[in-house]
């Protein structure tokens, strides 16, 4: 599947493939071999850098759907499909949706922290101190955070959004 856009004398660009047609491969290639994870490193690292937002949204809702399928295998497609939808598409609120997915639905401890840890830093780009705060706040007193740069650093973070927080109350 992967060479059929590079054929002697054809070059077909990414973002002239048929999406439907290739989710549809992508998804037989899952039906095949579900413990594959080729579909969804070429759906989020490859197909969704195409730049036409529309064919990027269906590899991020690829991504997404076949994520809820292995959430603890698939935790770093989706991963990769919250900062694109961040940093590509602009669109805080899918990034959002898609990390807090990987925070619910994504629990094998071997999971790095930042996955889970993504929905407060979403939140305080999106202009949600309060919401960011309170969900760091909570991070750092559960006791999970063990590792001492790491505490270190989120404890400075919430304390940038406290003060955050406190500049918006007083601004009221």
């Amino acid at each position: 599947m992967q060479a059929f856009d590079n054929q002697p004398g054809i070059s077909i660009p990414f973002a002239a493939l048929d999406y439907g047609r290739l989710i549809a491969w992508l998804d037989t290639l899952l039906d095949l071999d579900p413990h594959s994870n080729y579909p969804l490193l070429m759906a989020s690292y490859l197909y969704a850098q195409v730049p036409d937002p529309a064919k990027q949204r269906m590899m991020l809702d690829f991504t997404y759907r076949q994520f809820l399928a292995d959430p603890d295998r698939r935790w770093r497609y989706l991963a990769h499909a919250a900062l694109i939808a961040k940093h590509e598409l602009h669109d805080l609120p899918l990034a959002l949706a898609y990390a807090q997915a990987l925070q619910k639905y994504a629990r094998d401890p071997a999971i790095p922290h930042w996955a889970s840890q993504m929905p407060i830093f979403i939140l305080a780009d999106m202009g949600e101190t309060e919401a960011a705060k309170i969900e760091l706040g909570a991070l750092l007193a559960s006791g999970s955070i063990t590792d001492p740069q790491e505490k270190h650093f989120l404890t400075g973070r919430y304390l940038e959004l406290e003060s955050r927080a406190a500049k918006i109350r007083q601004a009221r």
